[in-house]
């Protein structure tokens, strides 16, 4: 179970969205998940939350990712992490990301400004008192400053399936692409009632955590809040799935199918 409530917040903030002619979020947002392993046990929480702030005389948003171990597993691995990331209201790039952990006792902190003019990322480990530059790759994002500009910039409306979505990623001290295929449209029943989606597999790392590379499914609403509603697992050991039980201050209606 390590690592996995960090690894679906992850995957929450970069899910896809797609290019709106206007914003599909705004101030206040906020997203609750419940996830369960193996289909029957309780495994933890996660929320994201948007504000309207300044940084540095700039106009950002500040989002807040938070996710903890909740019922029995938390017994025998507890997890509390913490993301944010301050990104630009008009252009979505990352100024500033924010990653702090403690899971089942491994903790870190690490704070990473980006400097987009010269493709550099300034790294501060808190934890061991240490600084380090890395060049970036154009246009980065950061784990959660990702969802929000993906949700901005893409257009589902010619989507077909088998299209792959990639963009490119830092995390920690590394660049990598993060890769989407769609799967097609479908309608799924949820807290709230039946809600038209879009279907996703992310390409994933195979190995401690993930069976292969297409372990996991996740959905979105079609709408244009495009909105995370559920995500399926396949572990090494056993499944995980995340679903949404909570949200408030979406900027356009949810559409909710009640036949």
């Amino acid at each position: 179970m390590k690592k996995t409530v960090l690894i679906i917040i992850a995957l929450l903030c970069i899910q896809v969205a797609f290019t709106q002619e206007k914003s599909a979020f705004q101030d206040g947002e906020w997203f609750k998940f419940k996830m369960s392993y193996s289909g029957f046990l309780k495994a933890g929480n996660a929320t994201l939350s948007v504000k309207e702030t300044a940084l540095d005389g700039k106009q950002v948003y500040h989002v807040v990712g938070k996710g903890w171990t909740t019922g029995a597993i938390k017994w025998f691995f507890k997890v509390k992490d913490r993301y944010e990331s301050y990104f630009d209201k008009t252009t979505g790039m990352p100024y500033r990301f924010i990653r702090k952990i403690d899971e089942g006792g491994h903790t870190k902190d690490i704070e990473i400004a980006f400097d987009h003019t010269n493709k550099e990322a300034l790294i501060e480990n808190k934890k061991k008192k240490t600084q380090k530059v890395v060049a970036t790759e154009q246009d980065v994002q950061d784990m959660v400053s990702a969802f929000y500009y993906l949700r901005n910039n893409y257009d589902t409306d010619e989507i077909k399936v088998n299209d792959v979505v990639s963009l490119n990623m830092f995390f920690d001290a590394e660049n990598y692409i993060f890769k989407l295929k769609f799967l097609g449209r479908e309608t799924i029943e949820t807290k709230f009632g039946k809600v038209k989606t879009l279907k996703f597999r992310p390409y994933v790392m195979a190995g401690r955590v993930f069976k292969e590379q297409e372990s996991l499914t996740l959905w979105v609403s079609a709408d244009d809040n495009k909105i995370p509603l559920k995500i399926k697992a396949d572990l090494a050991v056993g499944s995980l799935r995340a679903d949404l039980v909570a949200f408030k201050g979406l900027k356009h209606s949810f559409e909710i199918q009640f036949e």
